[in-house]
């Protein structure tokens, strides 16, 4: 594939408004939005920054056991007591002062968040029933943690979704995946992580089609439950890479025929297409990175639409063969 080829993202721009977004019928019904659920966030970061002494950083730690499990179990403290009384110096620091007092300005008020988050929560309990919402917290670690999700808890490190011309940046964090630290990528980011638990793709296969249509069921997950959101918020690419990627699908999809890559088990050679990049320079320097997500997440859709089936049973297929055998998947 040449790389002219690739890099023709406007030829085709018109597929920004007929693929990329996917968002014509994107209203949340009324029996969604009428499930009795209501998200609070809990902002810790707070009670741990403000006036505080050893005692009471103890004593939060103590109201919060599961945030404090969470967070700072995997730390190693001789007693509750050396923890706090560590946490107590650090976060007395000028610096990590600085770095609340910027955050509690810049993220005053997290009530959009907080709907967000509802609708999203709503919409999963839609489809299962039996999901229970975690109860969310946040947070400032220093650019330590970003995100922990777990069946029981949510805790948002407030600190990585400062604006990207902050003074506070986090170190030694790519361009290409700091770009995804905006408020617009969070709540997408973190359906995409809830997906994890209702995705039972059979990764044993250990091929690159397995990885694919484990990732492209996420995404289909998250678009479905935030049917409003754009896919570059969910994939974390550039809308101009969505496009890119669009116009030159059949290219792609070409490069992995050819190369018979669909069957590889050499984790080398997976991670070159599902791995953490700046672009799939095997393919071409124009295009993005994970661009086997990206196109296990069209297998994924196709699958879907061709045969009838809810969002329930589509996670729950466990073969990735049988879901590209059934998606009759072909390039746009």
């Amino acid at each position: 594939m040449s790389n002219s080829k690739f890099s023709n993202w406007l030829v085709l721009i018109f597929l920004l408004l007929i693929s990329c977004n996917k968002n014509e019928d994107c209203e949340i019904s009324d029996e969604i939005l009428d499930i009795p659920l209501q998200v609070e966030i809990h902002r810790l970061e707070v009670p741990f920054f403000e006036n505080i002494s050893v005692e009471i950083i103890k004593s939060k730690m103590e109201e919060n056991p599961a945030f404090t499990a969470a967070l700072f179990s995997g730390l190693e403290y001789s007693s509750k007591e050396k923890l706090a009384e560590d946490l107590f110096k650090l976060h007395n620091d000028p610096d990590m002062q600085d770095l609340y007092q910027e955050v509690k300005t810049y993220f005053s008020d997290l009530s959009d968040i907080e709907h967000e988050l509802e609708k999203a929560f709503k919409s999963i309990k839609h489809h299962y029933p039996e999901f229970e919402p975690p109860v969310v917290y946040t947070f400032i670690t220093g650019f330590g943690t970003d995100l922990i999700v777990t069946e029981e808890l949510i805790m948002i490190g407030l600190d990585y979704y400062l604006p990207d011309d902050h003074q506070f940046q986090p170190i030694d964090l790519p361009q290409y995946i700091a770009k995804r630290y905006t408020v617009d990528h969070l709540v997408p980011t973190l359906v995409t992580a809830i997906s994890t638990r209702f995705n039972q793709t059979d990764l044993k296969e250990n091929t690159l089609l397995a990885e694919m249509v484990y990732y492209g069921k996420s995404y289909h997950f998250t678009k479905s439950i935030l049917p409003c959101t754009p896919d570059e918020f969910i994939i974390g690419y550039e809308t101009e890479e969505v496009i890119g990627s669009y116009a030159n699908e059949a290219l792609i999809w070409g490069h992995f025929i050819e190369n018979e890559l669909l069957y590889e088990t050499n984790p080398f050679e997976i991670r070159k297409y599902t791995g953490e990049a700046p672009f799939t320079d095997v393919i071409s320097p124009d295009a993005p990175g994970r661009i086997g997500r990206w196109l296990g997440w069209n297998i994924v859709d196709d699958y879907r639409i061709n045969n009838d089936l809810s969002l329930r049973d589509l996670m729950a297929e466990e073969s990735a063969r049988e879901i590209f055998r059934k998606s009759g998947y072909k390039p746009r």
